[in-house]
Order: C-alpha cells, then structure tokens, then sequence
C-alpha cells in the first residue's frame, strides 16, 4: 500500500503567498489584521464562539454586534433591556463581585458608543442620559472603594459631552436646555459634570438662556434655617453646585465681575481669592488682582475633592499657589523688586526649588552665581535635613548631597524612603561612602521592623552594598562592610523570608 505524503503547511505555495503579505518584521503570532486573516473565516468563528462561552462581556458585544446588521432599533432593545435591569436591581454588589459588574457596565457603554452611536447619535445619547440617571442607585448599591465603577460612569460622562459636541449647534443648544431642569431637581448628579463640559461650545444664545434658567431655580430654593441641620446644610451644598455652573458661563463670557459676585453668593468672607484674581489678572486688571490677592480670609473648612485625593493633597499646595499668583501680579504691575524678595522669602522658608529658579533668572548678569552659592548654603544649613537632602538631589548637586549625609550620617530616618532611597541611588556612581550610609539606613530601618511588604527592596539594598563594598576607603564607615555583613546577619539571620530573596 502506498504511503501517504506528509504535508507541511509552511512549504506549500499558498503558506507563502500567506507569509509574504505580512509586512517585513512583524511576527506571525502576534494578532494583527494580517495575522488574523491568515487563519481563515472558519477557525475565527470558532475562535470567537469559544470565547463567547467563557466570557459573558465578550458575548454581548458579539450580540450587539450582530443586532446592529438589524439596524439601530435592535441595538438599541439589547441596551434598554440592560438598563431596565439596573434601575430595577437592589441587590448588594459586595468586592467579590464588584469586578465583574463593572465589566458589565462598561461593555454596556461599549455597546451605546460602537454599535449605537454609528447608527443613530441620538438614540446613543438618549441611552447615555438614562445610563448616567441611574448612576446615584447604582452607586448607593456597590463596594466602589477602588472607584472603578465611577470610572465606567466618568466614560459615559464623557462620551456624551463628546456626541453632544459634535452635533449642529443648534441641537447641541436643545439638548442642554433639556438637561437644565434634571440637574437642578438633583444638583449632585452626573449632569451637573456633563452640563458644565458642555458650556465650553454652547452657542451665546444657549448660554444666556440656561443662566436665566438656573438664576431661576437657585432663586426659588428655600431659604432659611431648617430644623433639621443636615437638610439645611444638603440646601446650601445644592444651591453652591447651581451657582459653580453659573460661574462657568461667567468664565465662558470672560466676565470676572459676574464670576466674583456668584462666589461672594455663595462663600461670603471666604471666597476663592486665587481664582477671582487670577481672572482679574486675565482681564488686565492687576490692581484689582492684587486687593483681592491679598485680602485677609476666613480658612473655613478645606473640602478635599476627588482629584485631590488622587493627586495627593499637600497642605502647602494652596498658599504656594496664593503666593505664586501674588508675585506674578507683582510683576505684571511692575514691581519686580517685591516680587524677587517674596520669591527669595518663599524659598528660605520653604526650599522651593521652582521658586529658586526663577529667582536666579530674573537676576541681572553675573549676580545669579554668587546668590545660587548663598541659597545652596542656606540649604545645607536648614534645620529639617532630609527637606534639604531632597532639594541638593532635585537641583541637583550630588557633591553637596553627598557631603550633607556623610556630616550627619546619625541623623537619616529609613522610613523616609520617598527622599533616601533615589537620592542613594543618584549618589551611588560618584559618591560611594554617601550612598552606603542612605542603602544602610533604608535596609536597617525595613529589617528592624520587619517589614515584609519591603523586603524585596531591602534585598535590593543589600546588593548594592555588596557593590559599593569594593569602592570604599578603610575608613569610610563604621561598622566597615564585613562587620556590617555579619551584625545584620545575627540580628536578622531568622527573617527567611528576607534572606530568601538576597542573591547568592
């Protein structure tokens, strides 16, 4: 009996007509439109029915993209089904599950905004509308500590303001008045977010329109005290969030008369003096700017928001600002003078290296050097030394650096690894002796509290004493490397879990 031929699939000329269309380099198992199509219609359908078994989210894109042959209106009914759902659920979406719902809502929007918005834009708003109405219940229902639902719901957010965008002016300008009389019934809804991002291209008209509207509504708030204090203090946050909307429209018109006396409405004796005098500055009135700038102020309470929280708020952050605006007012007014003492003030008091820099070059020539000298010596002298040791390394001026830590090697805290750690590793090159200090430090402070979450980086600070060992000077540090090596091995020797992780 004959023997069958073997056939490899690479050696036949259709294999190379397949392997010759993709272009020069690119790798054959690296999904791509090439790629893909080489494996034929068959194998990709099946492809995709095997994940439409195992992954709910993909399966409803695949749905709705098949519903979209049909046309918008069965797209749309696969979408409406799913909101009818969430407006109608109650239940509790504890952490366990809470990944998989955000999945859900997300492909959700995915839906509205690939298969939806291609068809009809204003179907795909209208469903954007109603994902965003229900964005308070959905909220109210889940363990969102990480945020991601609202992440889902700050994409839909967008994505509206981004359809609305694109729509005839005229249209654009009927779909915000529509939005008006929603957000003032709930001041604290997604709308409020989407109006205000709308503001920016509205038509004047429009603008003018929705101002009256919502003077209107904060004017038919009710006022007084009520007898419960949090319904009196929910009333006031209402009212701020319709005025902050109306400041918009001000902002939009270039008009900072208006913005002020909406602020001074809304906050009176504690008003945002940096923002009514940064707007006072834009419109050429820096004499003005400066009153306001400097006006004595009420601290009341600082509300941190969202963004500040991700940013990570710094105390100092407001009055920098505050101080930084007074002296770009200074020198608009032309009052250079005053402006380069409180710049020089700002520094010494708080090492501001921005500060600094622009000090230095708005000196006349040949004095930046020998202030530059006098600053950088206030810095080695300034009483909380790892501030200092932070500003030498942002400068930089690793020589400084480096003779800062070896004067005091007693005084470096290892829990202060946001400054020692780059700073050892910028130092470790040039200045071995320096470096060995800050790595002991770092490593002597995560072993003595056992820190296990930082053990890697210990391990890592462990290897670069190893190296730095063979750089030092008899001398440079005591105890010296060996000693060193064999103390932390007594003291710590039973930590496993460290000294798993140190190379051989």
């Amino acid at each position: 009996m004959a023997r069958a031929r073997r056939v490899t699939p690479t050696a036949g000329p259709s294999a190379n007509r397949k392997a010759s269309a993709l272009p020069k380099g690119a790798r054959r198992t690296t999904p791509s439109p090439e790629t893909l199509a080489a494996l034929g219609p068959d194998r990709l359908i099946g492809l995709i029915l095997g994940e439409t078994g195992r992954n709910p989210a993909f399966k409803k894109l695949v749905t709705a993209a098949l519903a979209s042959l049909q046309g918008p209106e069965a797209v749309a009914a696969i979408i409406d089904r799913r909101l009818t759902a969430l407006e109608g659920a109650q239940g509790y979406i504890d952490w366990q599950k809470r990944r998989t719902f955000a999945a859900d809502l997300n492909t959700t929007v995915t839906v509205i905004l690939n298969e939806l918005r291609p068809l009809d834009p204003g179907a795909a708003l209208d469903r954007l509308r109603r994902f965003l109405d229900g964005a308070d219940a959905v909220l109210n229902r889940v363990d969102d500590s990480t945020g991601a639902v609202q992440g889902v719901f700050d994409r839909a957010a967008a994505a509206f303001v981004e359809i609305a965008g694109a729509l005839p002016p005229e249209d654009a300008a009927g779909l915000a008045m529509r939005l008006v009389e929603p957000f003032t019934a709930d001041p604290f809804g997604p709308l409020g977010v989407v109006l205000g991002d709308m503001i920016p291209s509205l038509p004047e008209p429009a603008l003018a329109e929705i101002d009256e509207r919502l003077a209107a509504a904060e004017a038919a708030m009710p006022k007084g005290v009520d007898l419960r204090r949090e319904a009196t203090h929910h009333r006031q946050a209402a009212r701020v969030q319709i005025l902050r909307l109306r400041q918009a429209i001000a902002d939009r018109h270039g008009d900072p008369d208006a913005f002020i006396a909406l602020e001074q409405a809304m906050l009176p004796g504690r008003e945002d003096r940096v923002g009514i005098a940064r707007r006072l500055l834009r419109a050429d009135r820096a004499g003005e700017a400066l009153d306001w700038i400097r006006r004595m102020q009420d601290p009341g309470l600082r509300i941190a928001t969202r963004a500040d929280l991700i940013a990570g708020f710094d105390l100092r952050g407001p009055e920098r600002e505050r101080q930084a605006l007074e002296i770009e007012i200074l020198d608009a007014l032309g009052r250079s003078d005053e402006a380069q003492a409180m710049r020089w003030a700002r520094f010494e008091r708080e090492l501001d290296v921005p500060m600094l820099r622009t000090y230095l070059a708005k000196l006349p020539d040949f004095e930046d050097e020998e202030a530059l000298q006098r600053a950088l010596d206030h810095v080695e002298a300034f009483p909380q030394p790892h501030r200092a040791l932070a500003f030498l390394a942002a400068w930089p001026d690793p020589r400084r650096a480096a003779g800062l830590v070896v004067a005091r090697p007693g005084i470096w805290q290892g829990d202060q690894f946001a400054t020692l750690a780059p700073v050892a590793e910028a130092l470790a090159q040039d200045h071995p002796r320096a470096a060995t200090i800050l790595y002991r430090c770092l490593l002597d402070t995560i072993l003595e509290n056992g820190r296990s979450a930082a053990y890697s980086h210990g391990a890592r600070y462990l290897t670069e004493l190893e190296a730095l060992a063979g750089r030092l000077v008899p001398g440079d540090v005591t105890p010296d490397p060996e000693t060193y090596q064999k103390a932390l091995r007594a003291a710590h020797g039973r930590k496993h879990a460290f000294w798993s992780l140190v190379r051989d």
